[in-house]
Formats: C-alpha cells, structure tokens, sequence
C-alpha cells in the first residue's frame, strides 16, 4: 500500500496544542505532534469500533497483550513476558506516578541533560530533586560521563533515574554496553532506573534501539520500562502506554501507585488504537520512517548551503532535529522568542532541556516536504534578521 505523507492537512479548529496555540499566520514546528493522518489501518480500527454506540469503561484484552508482546518479539528481538505489562493512559503521567510512589520528597532522581523538559515537571512539582549528569557534546556529538553520573548516583539521597532512550531531544541511540553500564552503576548504587523508551520506534532506516531490560538480568530486575504507540504513530490524544516491570514486587508497588492516581484504566479506543498499531502498522511506520530520513537529510543539506552557522546534530532515532545554535546565540530562549515574533516560526527552545540546551533549538521535521521547506525559508529569514538586530545594523 501505497501512504500519503506529502499532503497538508488543515489542523486548525481541531483542538490541537501544536496549531490552535499558534498565531493564524505562525508556522508551528515545536512540540512533538506529526502533521500526518493515522496509519489508515489504525484509523479504520477506530471506526469500526466507533460504530458501536456504548463506549463504557474498557478492559484489557488479551490482544491487547498480544499485540505489544508480539511487536517487542518481531520488531525489536525482546520476549517479554505478558506479567510484566501494565497499561497507564500515557508515558508521562505513568513517569509522574513512579516518582511519587517510589521516591521520598527532597529526594534526587538523576537526568541526563539536554533532556525531555517534562521529566524536570514530573520531578520538581512533585517536591524531588531534579540531579542533573551532563552529556558530553563532543564534534558534534552526544556520550555519557560516567564518572559524573557515578559521583551523582552514589549520593545516597539519589534513588531513581530516569533514562532516555532513545534520547530525547538530541536523538541518539544508547549502544548495549552504554546500557550495560548504566545498569551496572546504577544497581551498584541501588537507584531504581525508569526508562522512558517511546521513541523507540522511530530510528532512522537501517538501525535498531536496545531495550533497556533487555541488556542483561540485572537491568531488568531494577527497572521499570514506559513504552508506547503514541510517537511513532501520532496517537497521542488516544493516551495509550504500557509499563514494563519484570520484578514482580516493584511491578505491584507501580500498579497500586496507578489505580491510586487514577490512570491506570484504558479508553475504548486506546485500546484499538494500540492494538492496530502493533499488528497492523509497521508497512506504515517503515514508509514514515523513509520519509522522515529523507527529510532529515534535506534540512541537513539545507542548513550546510543556505545556513552554515547552524549545525543539525546528526540522529538516530526520533523526528527532531537538535540545532546548534552556538555561531549566533548563546541563549536560545531569546532566539526563539524572535523567530517566533519576526518570521513567524515556533521552535523549542533548547534552554527548556536543561544542560548545553542554551545554545541550540529543537525543529520537528514530521511534516510534509512542503511545510518542511517553508519552515527551514523562515528559519532563514530569522536567522538572518536575528544577526543584523543583535549587531546594530
């Protein structure tokens, strides 16, 4: 089957975060929201179950299992085991849940920064201690200090980390003995790791993502995994997630922790969704997966001809791409804020992620080519008005 990813589709009117907070004449391109339909097996999914009228409290069904089961089995090489899975209306209020339920106020959960800026939310309104352990940005690249992030783990007052992987918002890939090390010290410091791994479906064509668990016994025994349809198939108003806890006993801890807080049960069409996506989606994600590379690479050629003082930091996995941004500002915010103001393009902020951020911008690239092309035409245009206001020409 052939898929449409070229068309542009009217959002606005829709309720959506990503367009109707926007100005009529803005050009969104910030929070991590496709602009494309639904997999058409998943939209049809939702249809048919539509048809029926009662759309009452929902339970898990067995294909429900089955289809996340399946889809670790086949796509990523990782049996898990059908115990292990719980189900949580979304990733990040199942990461709000675990740090409420097994931290203590004023204790520290660890980050690697630049990182998602929901997990320093989930953190700091729950009254922990965001702790963070610096990437290192070297040639144009991302890799873990060790020796820093053993000097913050060891803190006995750190009790959890939470790990990104794939890494949000600079896109790397986490290798097996990255992991392996990771789960080592962090099982040597006895802190509990929370992997939230929902962009694990969107590497680029060609590579594949290392479940965390999946690295060896003692990684799975101390973590708890969030998994998800929502970003590879832009399902994220149907807030469906899973949780995967292989030890039996924090496994219980985390589902009393989601039934206290109310997101442990499934809509009608979370189900569906979830359940089309991993039985029926992946001719789909491959072709979106094709498409977004290509994308990809045609900012990145873009940027070296037409932009040369900005640099796309190369990626594996997800849609975003991480631009740094240090030949013209070394504070993103302000840049941002004027993109937004003086050429009508709305980029994230990289100072939101904490750590280096200051000095880049995250663009969402999952659009269709022409959007795309008028994104990057405005990032111009910004950019260039940007250097002659900050010199006084």
């Amino acid at each position: 089957m052939q898929y449409d990813f070229d068309t542009e589709l009217q959002r606005r009117g829709t309720n959506s975060v990503k367009w109707d907070l926007a100005g009529p004449e803005e050009l969104p391109m910030w929070v991590a929201d496709m602009d494309f339909p639904a997999a058409p097996e998943i939209a049809e999914a939702i249809r048919r179950r539509a048809e029926h009228p009662v759309w009452g409290y929902t339970t898990l069904p067995d294909a429900w299992y089955e289809a996340v089961l399946g889809w670790w089995k086949t796509r990523h090489g990782f049996e898990m085991e059908r115990e292990w899975l719980l189900f949580a209306n979304g990733a990040v209020p199942a990461i709000s849940s675990v740090v409420r339920r097994l931290t203590q106020p004023g204790e520290g959960v660890l980050i690697q920064s630049p990182v998602y800026n929901h997990f320093f939310i989930s953190i700091e309104d729950n009254g922990r201690r965001a702790v963070e352990s610096l990437l290192q940005y070297e040639n144009g690249t991302y890799r873990v200090d060790f020796a820093d992030l053993e000097a913050k783990l060891a803190d006995p007052q750190t009790t959890l980390m939470i790990l990104c992987n794939p890494h949000n918002p600079t896109g790397m890939i986490w290798d097996r003995e990255t992991l392996a090390r990771v789960g080592a010290l962090c099982e040597k410091h006895r802190v509990l790791v929370l992997s939230d791994e929902i962009h694990c479906d969107l590497t680029v064509p060609g590579r594949s993502y290392v479940p965390f668990a999946s690295v060896s016994e003692a990684c799975a025994r101390n973590s708890i995994t969030c998994v998800a349809p929502s970003k590879a198939f832009n399902l994220a108003g149907l807030q469906t997630s899973a949780v995967v806890i292989p030890d039996p006993a924090l496994r219980n801890r985390v589902r009393q922790g989601l039934a206290n807080d109310g997101i442990g049960d499934p809509s009608v069409f979370a189900v569906e969704g979830a359940v089309a996506a991993f039985t029926r989606g992946g001719p789909w994600l491959d072709a979106l997966r094709d498409y977004l590379e290509e994308n990809r690479q045609r900012a990145a050629h873009w940027l070296e001809e037409e932009l040369p003082q900005l640099r796309a930091v190369p990626a594996q996995a997800t849609y975003l791409l991480w631009l740094d941004c240090g030949a013209v500002t070394h504070d993103s915010g302000d840049l941002s804020r004027f993109l937004r103001r003086e050429a009508g393009l709305w980029l994230s902020s990289g100072s939101e992620y904490r750590g280096n951020g200051g000095t880049f911008l995250r663009m969402n690239l999952a659009c269709p080519r022409s959007r795309l092309e008028e994104g990057l035409r405005r990032l111009k245009q910004g950019i260039t008005a940007y250097q002659a206001a900050r010199s006084g020409r």
